[in-house]
Parts: C-alpha cells; structure tokens; sequence
C-alpha cells in the first residue's frame, strides 16, 4: 500500500483509514462492518432516554441567558472518542486481509509437426475460399488451442521444405502459416514420403512424452524418393504417431473462372487407401473432411486425442492487518479513560 511501509510504527499512519484503503481489503466477517453505523445511533439513544428519565428538582431560578460557548462541546467529546473506539473494535473483528494468490502452470507438452499440402490441387474451391487457406484457417485455430507444446511446420508439394523448426513462439507460427501460399514450391506434385521424412528428421531427436505428425493431404503421393510406406516405418520406430486428414470432395469440384465468367470444373477422387496405410502404419488415425466444419472436427478430435496434462500450483500468501485497527482502538480507549477519570472531566462539564 503506497504510503506505508512495513517498519515498527506504520500502523501510526492515518492511510489505514483512506476508503482506497479500506476498499482494498479482504474481510473475513464482512456482516461485521454492518454494525458500524447502529454504534453512535446506540448512543444516542441512550442519551435521549437518561435525559428523559433524569429526576428533576422543583426549584425556582432567576431569569437569565445563558451565552453558549463553544467549548461546551468538549463534554460530548470522551462518548465520541468511546463511539470511535466500538467501531475500530468492529473493523478488526471482520478482520481485514489482503490475499496473495499465484497461480503457476506447468505441463510437459507434446512435439507436434503440421505437415501440409501446398500442391496445384489445394487449389480446388470445394472449399472456401480454397481448400489450401481452409487449411491454413483450421490449422491456425487448432494452435490457438494448444499450450505448452512445440510445434513445427512442413509443407510439401512436389518437394517437402521445413518452414518452421520445433518452437512454442505461437505468434511466429501463425505468421508462418499465413505466409503459406500455393505455388511456394515450383516443383509440383505430392511429395508425401519426402514430406514425411523433414517431419520426422524434426522429430527424431525430441525427448517430449508424445511426438505427433498431422498430414493433411488431397492426393495420392506422386513425387519424391521416399515410399510413404516406408517412412511411416521409420516414424513407427522413432516413436512418432501419425494422424493422417484427407481433404476434399469427390466428383466435379470448381477451381477456376474463365475469361467469360464461366466457373470450371475438374473431376476429382481422394486416394484414401494410402492415408488409411500412413497412419496405420503409425499407429494414429485417418480422417475425412470434406468441407471445413469437418476439417474442424477433424482437429478437435485430434486435439482431445494429444492432450497436454496441465498442472496447476496455487499459492496463496494472507496477511492480517486487524492489529492496525485493534492498536488504534486501544489507543482510543487510553484516551478516553484519561478523560473520564482525570480531572480534564471535571473541566468537560463544567
């Protein structure tokens, strides 16, 4: 609290009683601070019935004004310095705190590698806009979701490029991703065994509790070296699981406009018996999306199958500061029995 420090006579400071002050606090009986205002009405009361109730003596007086003075106040003043001490009695008994509470989350995170298509045929627009940037979309919101895992991406057509390493900057992933566009390779085709093998060269060295290859894909494999078969045996053997999502409709799809305004068609066919083979083979699971509320349930089945185990530390440190006021009151009460049974009383009235 500005103001107050934590040395011997801090509780000296009239900061303690600044509404900021009061208002920042924790009270443990709150109902407590209810009572406050029913303190000077009590005595009040009391006043008003012994001034009525008080004998009086029948005897005649000489007519006079009496001048008031000022200091025939100060009477009043050991009640109001008794009324103060009450309420400072009820402000430390609802018991005033301040609550330090840290929350500390830790998880041992999965290693994933995203693995996309970026081939002519992403071009079709049986998705909107395209099935490339519903990709993309779909693959940038599934690591919005993710916490604490590392995450890479390769992209492929008919050569397989990393574009980005192992990392939980998710803010340069989501630049990544959206940097993404068709004809980034020159060299056309669906390289999904080379592919397969820049993600698992990412992967094989990770010491995560889970290491998942996604691989979403339109085509059957049609350039590289590599069998897809086969490197899905070498993610096998370094511990990799795979998750394989075939996108796409089957049957004629639109993916351009020529010069006349005239939308053209091409027929296509998703070879799902190769994405099947990838993630049996890595002992992960292919899926189908053949529009983009599927390719998002596609990635939310993905995501409750690796969930990152999230632990969850609280640490609370509660300070008491009901002696701040209790020491005042204390204070009060000398005060007040200094001026009932000294002779500073017998001035007050007279």
């Amino acid at each position: 609290m500005q103001g107050i420090t934590d040395d011997l006579w801090d509780w000296l400071s009239l900061d303690w009683f600044r509404y900021s002050t009061l208002h920042s606090f924790d009270w443990v009986y709150p109902l407590v601070l209810y009572a406050l205002p029913v303190v000077p009405l009590l005595f009040l009361l009391k006043n008003t019935v012994r001034r009525n109730t008080r004998n009086k003596l029948d005897m005649a007086l000489f007519e006079g004004r009496n001048r008031w003075q000022w200091s025939s106040l100060l009477r009043f003043l050991p009640t109001l310095v008794f009324i103060l001490f009450t309420m400072l009695v009820l402000v430390a008994l609802a018991r005033p705190q301040r609550v330090n509470e840290q929350v500390e989350l830790s998880a041992e995170g999965i290693d994933i590698v995203l693995v996309l298509d970026v081939s002519g045929s992403m071009e079709l627009q049986d998705f909107k806009p395209n099935r490339l940037e519903a990709a993309k979309e779909v693959a940038t919101n599934f690591i919005n979701g993710r916490v604490q895992d590392r995450i890479g991406v390769v992209v492929f057509a008919g050569d397989a490029y990393s574009l980005s390493p192992l990392t939980t900057d998710y803010e340069l992933l989501r630049e990544s991703i959206g940097n993404i566009s068709l004809k980034m390779i020159p060299n056309d085709g669906t390289a999904i065994g080379s592919a397969l093998a820049v993600a698992i060269n990412r992967l094989r060295d990770s010491n995560a509790k889970s290491k998942v290859i996604i691989l979403i894909s339109d085509g059957e494999n049609t350039a590289g070296s590599l069998d897809p078969a086969m490197a899905s045996r070498l993610a096998f053997g370094y511990n990799i699981k795979l998750y394989t999502i075939g996108i796409g409709k089957d049957g004629q799809v639109a993916y351009d406009v020529d010069e006349a305004g005239k939308t053209l068609y091409v027929d296509t066919k998703l070879d799902e018996s190769s994405l099947r083979q990838i993630a049996d083979i890595g002992q992960g699971h292919y899926f189908r999306a053949d529009n983009k509320s599927g390719l998002q349930e596609v990635f939310a089945n993905i995501n409750r199958l690796e969930k990152t185990e999230i632990r969850e530390s609280r640490f609370r440190d509660t300070r008491d500061y009901y002696q701040v006021y209790l020491k005042w009151a204390l204070l009060l009460l000398l005060g007040w029995m200094l001026l009932k049974n000294t002779f500073i009383t017998s001035v007050l009235e007279d």
